[in-house]
């Protein structure tokens, strides 16, 4: 847990491609529906506005049912930092607060973390943590 009755969950990937590309890729909102696809999603539908106050919604469809997720970017350090906040059902409708890094490893690689606070339960952290597992990995098959 973070603060008093919150909880977070960090997950982090190496995955082989540029930290711009993998960077740019969080906020293309076509690129986004490719690849924030959790397994249990059949679908992803996603608008940005890429710039710091801009908002983006992102449309999931599970078993023909539409679950919206949204927020507002907070801060955009291209390549290497992006700070988002996010709100779905899983997170009783609050605004959590979403950051990614973007590391370059020496390799050509890049380490993708990402650090969310504010989720309500244990149940919603655990969700979350098979969801940004699940989309890095999507990430790493669509851009690598």
């Amino acid at each position: 847990m973070s603060a008093a009755g919150e909880f977070a969950v960090t997950v982090r990937r190496e995955i082989a491609a540029p930290a711009e590309t993998l960077f740019d890729a969080w906020l293309d909102a076509g690129s986004l529906g490719t690849w924030m696809r959790p397994r249990v999603i059949s679908e992803t539908r996603a608008e940005t506005d890429p710039r710091e106050g801009g908002e983006f919604r992102i449309v999931m469809v599970r078993d023909r049912s539409d679950i919206l997720h949204q927020g507002t970017y907070r801060e955009i350090d291209r390549p290497s930092r992006l700070v988002f906040t996010w709100s779905s059902p899983e997170t009783d409708h609050r605004d959590s607060v979403v950051t990614v890094t973007f590391e370059p490893l020496g390799s050509g690689s890049t380490m993708v973390e990402i650090h969310q606070v504010g989720l309500p339960d244990e149940e919603s952290r655990a969700g979350h943590t098979e969801g940004w597992s699940d989309a890095l990995a999507e990430l790493e098959r669509h851009h690598a």
